[in-house]
């Protein structure tokens, strides 16, 4: 099962007792900061969770595994994650 908008706004609408919509809220403009800051190519540290890092990759040559016809891949940026060690100890206890 996945984990969604509307359950984390509910888990913590629980643990703090804040109105529904206060934490629908807090919870879009968090998701907001986070867009935002990956948008701009900036790194995000969570401390004890991870790092969402951008990263740009180079325009490269690749094919179409239907056709065979080659073709070149424009240049893009990605998002990896790196957890931290405190979190892939709790993965791998």
């Amino acid at each position: 099962m996945a984990l969604t908008k509307t359950i984390i706004a509910e888990r913590i609408q629980e643990a703090l007792d804040f109105p529904r919509t206060t934490t629908y809220e807090i919870m879009e403009e968090f998701l907001e900061i986070i867009k935002e800051t990956i948008e701009n190519g900036e790194d995000i540290m969570i401390s004890g969770f991870g790092k969402f890092c951008v990263n740009e990759k180079k325009a490269r040559k690749g094919r179409n595994p239907a056709t065979d016809e080659e073709m070149t891949l424009p240049a893009r940026r990605v998002v990896t994650f790196k957890c931290s060690g405190k979190l892939r100890d709790l993965i791998n206890p």
